[in-house]
């Protein structure tokens, strides 16, 4: 299934400060949620942050309370939790529901690219390599990341302790923005050169255990990138620009008029650099089902198939 033949144009970032921060308007709404995040944190930590009386946000990203009466917890780290056999408070179930529920609406993967503080870290090595012209040490597949999660969950059950909690680099640099203290700043900069220098999309594209975890959730996310076909003209501007490998292929993405893959990030990365506007973030229910093709008679020459990464 090919896009029609139509003028290929690129992405040119406007001249104006207006359309600069157009341009630029999810990355800036990424980075004032992953702010407004740690700051909730931060607030109610240092500075004795309350709503109706109550802490704001107490806790930190693998449990924390709102308002000292809605739970949260981090899903993967109480399924850690339960494969280490210990039994778990009925808030902590309560608490992971929550945001299970949340993720799944929003796409599991948001949370990779809307409130992980590693993700600011991962996004400046990626803006070194460009600058730097680096290339990757060694390749490996992105599905390496689903086995570190099976072995997180293996070692849990081993160890009787919650594995990947225990070293994740994610939860060290949170204790150290909102606490002041651990290894955040060495997780930091370890995955900050691990991306730069030694694999592009390393640590979150190919490693990272929780985001394989949103990845399996979002693959029923009701939020996804709409795709529509009949407008894109296959310049790959949104390839260059998604920082997830091998998420955006057009052919599939035309079938399914979405971008389906739960390795989605819902970053909207590619909507804001998309010149034809063939991408954009909608509700799953609200993306109208593209019609089948029908057969036609064959014609002359080659057709030109959509680039897929």
């Amino acid at each position: 299934m090919s896009a029609p033949a139509r003028p290929v144009r690129h992405f040119e970032m406007p001249g104006t400060f207006a359309g600069r921060l157009h341009a630029r308007r999810y990355l800036l709404a990424r980075r004032l949620v992953q702010a407004l995040v740690l700051v909730a944190f931060f607030g109610t930590a240092h500075w004795g942050w309350k709503v109706a009386g109550q802490p704001l946000l107490a806790g930190n990203l693998s449990a924390a309370k709102f308002a000292g009466a809605v739970p949260l917890a981090d899903p993967f780290a109480v399924l850690q939790v339960l494969f280490t056999r210990h039994a778990l408070a009925g808030e902590a179930l309560l608490g992971a529901a929550i945001v299970l529920a949340v993720y799944f609406l929003l796409g599991g993967r948001v949370f990779c690219a809307w409130v992980c503080p590693m993700n600011a870290v991962t996004d400046a090595a990626r803006w070194v390599r460009l600058r730097l012209a680096v290339r990757d040490v060694f390749a490996i597949p992105p599905g390496v990341r689903y086995a570190v999660l099976g072995l997180a969950l293996v070692l849990s059950a081993v160890a009787g302790v919650a594995a990947f909690e225990w070293v994740s680099p994610i939860a060290m640099l949170h204790r150290e923005i909102v606490y002041g203290a651990g290894l955040g700043l060495t997780s930091l900069a370890g995955v900050f050169l691990f991306d730069a220098f030694v694999l592009r999309h390393g640590w979150c594209g190919h490693l990272c255990p929780l985001g394989a975890f949103w990845a399996v959730v979002g693959r029923g996310a009701q939020v996804r990138v709409a795709f529509d076909d009949a407008s894109c003209t296959r310049c790959g501007d949104c390839l260059k620009a998604c920082p997830e490998p091998r998420v955006l292929h057009f052919n599939e993405a035309a079938r399914a008029g979405m971008v389906a893959s739960g390795e989605c990030t819902n970053c909207a990365a590619c909507v804001a650099v998309c010149p034809e506007s063939s991408l954009r973030l909608a509700l799953r229910a609200a993306i109208p089902t593209p019609p089948t093709p029908t057969s036609a008679p064959a014609a002359t020459g080659t057709p030109t198939e959509g680039t897929t990464p």
